[in-house]
């Protein structure tokens, strides 16, 4: 049954995706990372497979957009253009080249990589700012056109340089909406239609508008502290997670 024109999606599916949005935002905010993971596989359940990455990408922009506006004054705006030009090359090369790693192997890597620069924060500073963000906003773009949530390679990078809890909330959301900009860019240079979605995606962007809002008081409640170690503890079973499906893949077990 489709709900409001939404391909494959009834009013049942349609009113928890919208919830989901609220809930993941708020997550998002208040912890630091795993929101547009959680959102992800909630998403790839109930819509059809083909949709779900174009679909995440505008919702996650509009939390994204939702989130800078917020906290707009607490982004390291320093990381803003290097990460734009990383981006923009990551887009081009995701949009045209074929990934010859299996996943398998692309989702080692990732796990791998981010309980690296989580546990060990100095390898997170490795380099100029200015090249390292240049660098990221490669990686994210490109493996995003493919894998859509890649906020939790980015958190632990922006953690190791971010000052306090507030600026790596701000900044993760301001880059993560360059990244869906750059990715929606690829998506319609290689011809992917989502117009039959605008009403799903317009209620989970005001849905993660409001849990952005809500996300940031309970930020405003908790201490540094906290919300360091939440963030790293989100941060590795994301990274234990994927080390887990990339070994079954690998058919280890």
């Amino acid at each position: 049954m489709d709900f409001l024109g939404t391909p494959d999606v009834g009013p049942l599916w349609f009113m928890g995706l919208t919830a989901a949005s609220f809930a993941t935002a708020f997550i998002g905010v208040s912890t630091g990372a795993a929101g547009g993971v959680i959102l992800l596989a909630i998403m790839a359940i109930a819509m059809p497979p083909t949709a779900v990455i174009p679909v995440h990408t505008v919702v996650m922009l509009g939390t994204g957009l939702s989130r800078t506006v917020v906290m707009w004054r607490h982004v390291m705006r320093g990381t803003l253009l290097p990460f734009i030009a990383g981006a923009t090359i990551g887009a081009v090369l995701g949009a045209n080249v074929f990934v010859a790693l299996p996943m398998a192997a692309l989702q080692a890597i990732l796990g791998g990589f981010i309980l690296l620069v989580t546990w060990m924060p100095r390898l997170g500073l490795v380099g100029a700012e200015r090249g390292r963000f240049a660098a990221l906003g490669f990686g994210t773009t490109f493996l995003g056109v493919f894998v859509s949530a890649t906020g939790s390679l980015l958190a632990p990078f922006v953690a190791a340089a971010a000052p306090s809890r507030h600026n790596q909330v701000a900044t993760v959301g301001a880059l993560m909406a360059v990244t869906h900009v750059a990715k929606l860019a690829a998506f319609a240079f290689i011809g992917f239609a989502i117009g039959s979605f605008v009403p799903l995606m317009a209620a989970m962007i005001v849905a993660g508008a409001v849990g952005n809002w809500l996300g940031e008081l309970a930020l405003n409640r908790t201490t540094e502290e906290r919300f360091r170690l939440i963030l790293r503890l989100i941060l590795t079973a994301l990274s234990l997670r994927l080390l887990w499906s990339a070994a079954r893949a690998a058919g280890w077990w």
